[in-house]
């Protein structure tokens, strides 16, 4: 289990859509929504699946956002994923959860530690959390998550499936 992840709105998003946020509890101990992230969550209304997980689950913790240092901030990346790589940068170690290629690309490029919504499942699976990632990642796409079929293919070959 990975100690502590900050969590960007779309894994949460898609996620929660799909009925699957366990799967973040069962990786990561703790689960951190900086204040961004959780505004972005909470656009769509207090009746939507996703806010009512933010507000009801306890074991997200929201967190005040940062300042944005140079280093992320150059990248020109959104609010909720430069306020995700801020925590992150200010707390080495944590497992940064974030979808965006170009913000996964400046969490790499600053050495984070970092995954994505299939990456989750990815580790899931492994992990002997869940019986298929395939079927899993189904429920995913029909709520909206995009993955070509390339890279969906060849992580599932990963896992074995």
């Amino acid at each position: 289990m990975d100690d502590t992840a900050v969590v960007n709105a779309s894994p949460f998003i898609f996620l929660s859509r799909a009925d699957r946020l366990d799967l973040l509890h069962d990786i990561c101990g703790k689960i951190l929504i900086p204040q961004a992230v959780a505004d972005e969550i909470l656009l769509n209304g207090p009746e939507d699946i996703s806010a009512q997980a933010l507000i009801n689950d306890t074991r997200f913790e929201v967190k005040p956002s940062l300042p944005i240092p140079h280093t992320i901030a150059r990248w020109g990346l959104g609010h909720g994923e430069s306020s995700v790589l801020a925590l992150a940068d200010l707390t080495p170690g944590l497992l940064v959860v974030i979808d965006d290629l170009a913000g996964r690309r400046c969490a790499l490029n600053l050495g984070m530690k970092v995954r994505g919504t299939l990456g989750i499942v990815l580790i899931a699976k492994k992990r002997g959390i869940i019986p298929s990632a395939r079927s899993v990642m189904e429920e995913l796409i029909q709520s909206g998550l995009y993955l070509s079929a390339g890279v969906l293919n060849e992580a599932l070959r990963r896992v074995g499936e």
